[in-house]
């Protein structure tokens, strides 16, 4: 996960403008600050010097920086502990050096990626407006149970409680990997930020299994105006992970193999049936239990969304094997060079070319996808959930005839 490697799976993904991380290292800023320089208004470019191939390949004219950082703040707020995620973009070097010189006097940004701050989270806007007004905070993965602003275990009942005078504020709200918009507009509170997703990687294959779309000039302060004014017509759509697929929409123990959804975990009174201590109450227990709208409700003037899977986990499906196969690799490559980019394939390329591009099974594959037609076990308490696109005999069968004629 180096700057040149995030530049060539950007456009590999179809990834314009991407966050380039943990900003709060310094070992890593170093590195920020070495191979990258300045381009648009608050985003930067990988230096002549370091850019490779990617720079001017197809319409991705050498992705695009933003800096961003994520950080836990665990402190003590009304007699109980919390611990909340926030994601901070910062506009230029200079902010950045004064957020975490700040940050630095609080607790040490050496230990990991993401630093763990005993400081409460309107502490941390007023430190990061402090450094640029234009910088924005944003909650992470708004719902998980044990790390954020919602969460079962250790947030809040709502933002005004979380960052008081400085709730004004936060403009947007990560959505996170178990819940999707839809979700999230249950609840009218809501109504005044934009939710946006990211793709919290973790690793290059899974960059863009979330992401933003926009429609603006190529600036931070156009994409932050976007969001801050949610405007459709600047701010397209998210794209987002069929949430049942994230590691917290079900209720369960993990360790005790107990999944259950929200009706399930209240006839068990929140209790594990198996070692009888509380159960990990996950996304969709949380929205219901704070939402003041019924389920499908639509508010006037939402942002749009798409649910998609990975190509790659489509690929090995529709393959019947693991993801990251020899076969699924070489099938994935062929259909990027076809159609350029991840995103490409995914939402624009037309069902026959498709056909013409690869075996018929990746082809239905997407397109089932792309219509929601999906079976998935909710992922619950740390487990990732279980999708299928295909049934397993309609697989076998399809794929043994390839292979027979």
């Amino acid at each position: 996960m180096n700057l040149a490697n995030l530049d060539l799976w950007a456009s590999k993904k179809g990834i314009q403008v991407m966050g380039a991380g943990d900003f709060t290292h310094p070992m890593w800023f170093q590195e920020l600050k070495e191979e990258l320089e300045p381009a648009e208004q608050g985003l930067y470019k990988r230096k002549p010097s370091f850019a490779k191939a990617t720079e001017g390949k197809g319409q991705n004219k050498g992705t695009r920086f933003v800096f961003t950082s994520e950080i836990s703040c665990i402190y003590s707020k009304e007699g109980q502990v919390r611990k909340i995620h926030l994601i901070l973009l910062a506009p230029s070097l200079a902010a950045v050096e004064k957020i975490n010189t700040q940050l630095g006097w609080i607790g040490n940004l050496k230990s990991d990626g993401r630093p763990i701050l005993g400081i409460d989270v309107k502490e941390v806007v007023k430190i990061v407006l402090g450094a640029d007004p234009s910088s924005l905070v944003v909650p992470s993965h708004m719902w998980t149970p044990w790390f954020s602003v919602f969460g079962s275990k250790s947030g809040f009942n709502s933002m005004q409680e979380c960052f008081d005078e400085y709730t004004k504020y936060i403009y947007a709200g990560e959505t996170g990997l178990s819940s999707d918009p839809a979700m999230n507009w249950r609840l009218s509170a809501l109504d005044k930020i934009a939710l946006i997703s990211n793709s919290d990687s973790h690793s290059l294959e899974k960059i863009g299994r979330e992401a933003n779309v926009f429609d603006t000039d190529l600036s931070f302060g156009a994409i932050a105006g976007a969001i801050k004014s949610k405007d459709p017509k600047r701010f397209l759509y998210t794209v987002e992970f069929f949430p049942e697929e994230g590691k917290y929409h079900y209720d369960g123990h993990r360790l005790c193999n107990v999944s259950l959804s929200p009706k399930e975990s209240k006839k068990q009174n929140n209790i594990c049936p198996v070692c009888k201590r509380p159960l990990t109450i996950g996304v969709l227990n949380r929205v219901a239990e704070l939402a003041d709208r019924p389920e499908g409700f639509h508010p006037d003037n939402a942002i749009p969304f798409k649910s998609l899977i990975p190509l790659q986990e489509i690929i090995a499906d529709a393959l019947h094997q693991g993801v990251g196969t020899k076969r699924g690799k070489e099938e994935y490559e062929k259909l990027i060079r076809r159609f350029e980019n991840e995103f490409a394939v995914l939402l624009d390329a037309p069902e026959k070319e498709l056909q013409e591009a690869t075996l018929p099974e990746i082809a239905e594959g997407i397109v089932r996808v792309r219509e929601g037609k999906v079976q998935i076990e909710p992922g619950y308490d740390g487990e990732y959930g279980k999708i299928k696109i295909f049934e397993e005999d309609e697989q076998r069968y399809s794929l043994s005839q390839k292979t027979l004629f």
